[in-house]
């Protein structure tokens, strides 16, 4: 099978970059998206061009590195894949695919087709956690998790931090990816104690990032590779309503945000100037 690639090439995120055209002979129906991608390099590589740059690491959908648009979808055309378990048995012989990497101001390109995700990794840094005191393992069965949270946990999870949903969106919105890691926490038994500060921190630190606002396209649904739902979305508003509730009454320390008195604080002050006055 014989295609046609037409790939954007970018040395930097500081240099403008441009696509380029190849052809790919040799291409067999069982060989991966990632395989054949492998094949471009080699051929390039004898000829002393220089290899095509494209993260990956696991090859079997776990990661999220594989990333990248192809003919504009992110991850290609097949529902809950990602570019490294899509096949070339689901493309024809001469046609022509147009690679590009995400497209959003908050993944900058660092080479081709790879981009720098570290965004994610700072909306992680403010809450995707747990505290628990150190010391000898706990009894298993200390904390019981009912079925339902234990699901609902399992299908936040899923979510491999990818970016396609950042890349999909029209506003390139990262809120299902805040709402997949927070629901995965928050519906734990474990996670209670720090649920207001761990959704505030990290809804404070997306919005820290050049991410947009979703305005439920539902684009990141359509192309999640692990299917993760728009409810979750709808959870973490929920949440971060009620977190911001209770923030009147107790002040959470939200990283990045202006810390606020306590209501009860302002009354008592409120009272004792009155009672000076007087």
């Amino acid at each position: 099978m014989k295609l046609s690639l037409r790939i954007w090439r970018q040395k930097d995120r500081n240099t403008p970059g441009r696509f380029v055209s190849y052809e790919v002979d040799g291409v067999t129906p069982d060989m991966s998206f990632l395989e054949m991608l492998d094949v471009l390099n080699e051929d390039l590589t004898t000829r002393g061009e220089e290899p095509v740059a494209f993260e990956h690491d696991c090859r079997e959908g776990i990661c999220g590195s594989c990333g990248f648009l192809i003919d504009g979808v992110p991850h290609g055309p097949r529902r809950h894949t990602t570019v490294c378990q899509l096949h070339m048995r689901f493309f024809k012989g001469g046609d022509s695919l147009t690679l590009e990497p995400w497209r959003a101001r908050a993944f900058p390109v660092v080479r081709d087709l790879v981009v720098d995700r570290s965004a994610f990794d700072r909306i992680i840094q403010a809450g995707g956690y747990i505290s628990a005191p150190t010391g000898s393992a706990p009894d298993a069965n200390a904390i019981l998790v009912p079925k339902e949270a234990a699901d609902t946990a399992f299908d936040a999870a899923a979510c491999i931090g990818c970016g396609a949903c950042v890349a999909s969106c029209p506003n390139a919105a990262a809120m299902l990816f805040t709402a997949a890691k927070v629901a995965h926490l928050n519906s734990l038994p474990q996670g209670q104690p720090e649920r207001d500060e761990r959704t505030l921190n990290m809804v404070a630190a997306m919005g820290r990032e050049v991410f947009g606002t979703c305005s439920n396209h539902g684009e990141c649904e359509a192309v999640c590779p692990k299917g993760i739902p728009l409810e979750f979305i709808a959870a973490l508003n929920r949440d971060v309503i009620r977190a911001a509730f209770r923030r009147r009454r107790e002040p959470l320390h939200v990283i990045g945000a202006a810390q606020h008195p306590a209501h009860e604080d302002v009354c008592e002050s409120n009272s004792a100037q009155k009672e000076s006055s007087t």
